[in-house]
């Protein structure tokens, strides 16, 4: 499994940490413990929201090299979804075996055409940002539509982790991740449109 977490200007961080101190942890299951992962944007050093920098290592890399491409939100996106040059660098995920998003980066998955005829959701004050894009918005935490999954809000990133973990592994591997992050809470309000499944616990 090889994963590419995209990184932008306007991003909410709280949106990529949380997922990505989750999904790290992958590496600790024999079934995925030859997982990598790059932290990729446009240019090397990204700032946050507010203003916060860090340096991003793999700049414009070909997202086709990637089994799941994750875009997590942030203020940035309401200006980045019109940005041809990102956008046209985020098609290039269109085979990956995952496209993820946290927040309002699914307006940016959207932007790229991976949401069409897809249900989806978002930040619940965006609901009306992602309309044009998919076939329905779902007011769910996390949403399944086949290779796409998204996430609500800032602080569902750890529980979009979790859901990955248990996707990829096994709900037995999720609970371990709880445990080590001291996370005591059920996950609630997963829509899988493949399976109807219940939400992980």
């Amino acid at each position: 499994m090889k994963i590419a977490l995209v990184l932008f200007d306007g991003v909410t961080f709280l949106d990529f940490i949380g997922f990505y101190d989750v999904i790290y942890r992958l590496r600790g299951f024999d079934r995925t413990q030859d997982t990598t992962w790059d932290i990729c944007g446009l240019s090397g050093e990204i700032a946050d929201e507010l203003g916060l920098t860090v340096k991003v290592p793999r700049i414009r890399p070909d997202l086709s090299e990637y089994d799941m491409v994750f875009v997590p939100g942030g203020m940035g996106t309401r200006k980045l979804r019109y940005d041809e040059a990102f956008v046209g660098w985020l098609k290039g995920a269109e085979k990956a075996d995952y496209l993820v998003s946290v927040c309002t980066g699914s307006l940016l998955l959207g932007a790229a055409g991976f949401l069409q005829e897809k249900r989806a959701t978002t930040h619940p004050r965006a609901y009306e940002l992602l309309e044009p894009y998919c076939r329905e918005v779902v007011p769910a935490r996390i949403v399944r539509d086949g290779n796409v999954i998204t996430a609500g809000g800032v602080a569902s990133s750890i529980d979009l982790g979790l859901y990955m973990i248990k996707l990829l592994v096994s709900g037995g591997a999720a609970e371990q991740v709880k445990e080590q992050i001291d996370y005591p809470y059920r996950m609630q309000g997963v829509v899988d449109m493949d399976s109807d499944s219940a939400p992980p616990e």
